[in-house]
């Protein structure tokens, strides 16, 4: 389910870009959580906007930086394309379109029996049901090609080498159903909360049903790091704690009416929300977690919370959770 551009079997590292950030980490095998190394590199606002870059030169600078920094010059890199333009389609298609001819169908198709809110799409697809006499089932994954190349150019120019694109809630998923204790059959919303957008996705029988961003208003300028009594970075925030909050409360009325939507909507009230599992680098996670739990009438958890063992500490940051998912994924 991820957009592919080299191939090749040398371990890579993955990079998540984010309005207020630079992410990386590399996981020292896929067989575990065990990161070999990480780090990040806070970025002042105004350079990228709803994941849309705004000033690509100074973007370009900071990432060039990272790159020496953190010693990963030519290294193939697995990348998140930014949650506010990913398009999920359930579709379906005639029935006699082979497997290996979906691809050719979906572009004669696209922006005529199709349509996306953007042209010139990159897409990915996943098979949901096959060999029907009169129609299959798809799932499309589609974003604008100028935003994939965009980024894909920038890595390119910091002497990286873009092997995959992604998508962070399939990062995500992926983490939790390969280590974390789960039933195949249930339905879980994941959820994550970063400092100026949520994504809220819903897994049904390990099949992606339901995505979407949420931007959330705050004043990115008010935001700072400052040092940890550990020596780690943190962020601060330097206005009143309110501004931060009360825009949550209209989050987490947009988490219930997702939730409504799947019971009722989409499963005719047969159906609900088995689990909620929250995450995301928001500085104020544990409250916003708290607030949640509070207000919803199934279990709302953490990956900490639904972990086989313990041993995993770095699964504490959870910042780099969408890291480490998409460090999972194969080559």
């Amino acid at each position: 389910m991820a957009m592919r551009f080299l191939p090749g079997k040398k371990k890579h590292v993955s990079l998540i870009i984010k309005d207020h950030v630079i992410r990386y980490a590399e996981l020292k095998n896929q067989r575990d959580l065990d990161l070999a190394k990480w780090d990040e590199r806070f970025l002042p606002p105004g350079i990228i906007k709803d994941g849309k870059i705004l000033d690509y030169d100074t973007l370009a600078l900071i990432l060039e930086e990272c790159v020496n920094e953190w010693k990963i010059k030519n290294r193939q890199v697995y990348f998140t394309v930014p949650d506010p333009f990913i398009v999920l389609r359930k579709l379906t298609i005639p029935g006699d379109v082979q497997e290996d001819e979906i691809k050719g169908y979906l572009y004669m198709e696209l922006g005529t029996s199709i349509h996306l809110p953007f042209e010139e799409p990159v897409f990915d697809y996943h098979v949901l049901s096959s060999n029907q006499k009169d129609s299959s089932e798809i799932l499309l994954f589609a974003a604008p090609e100028e935003i994939v190349m965009e980024y894909t150019e920038l890595f390119e120019d910091a002497k990286l080498r873009p092997a995959a694109a992604d998508i962070s809630s399939l990062a995500l998923y992926r983490l939790y159903s390969s280590y974390f204790e789960e039933q195949q059959s249930e339905a879980i919303m994941l959820i994550q909360i970063d400092l100026n957008s949520a994504v809220c996705s819903i897994f049904e029988s390990e099949i992606p049903v339901f995505m979407r961003n949420i931007a959330i208003e705050t004043d990115l300028s008010k935001w700072g790091t400052a040092a940890a009594p550990n020596g780690e970075k943190k962020i601060e925030y330097s206005g009143k704690e309110e501004e931060v909050l009360h825009p949550l409360l209209d989050i987490y009325n947009d988490f219930e009416k997702v939730m409504n939507f799947f019971r009722y909507s989409l499963n005719q009230g047969q159906r609900q929300i088995s689990r909620i599992i929250v995450t995301g680098d928001h500085p104020w996670l544990e409250k916003i977690h708290w607030d949640i739990k509070n207000r919803m009438e199934v279990p709302v958890v953490s990956f900490r919370d639904c972990l086989n063992s313990g041993q995993y500490e770095l699964l504490k940051h959870s910042a780099f959770h969408v890291n480490i998912g998409l460090g999972l994924k194969e080559g």
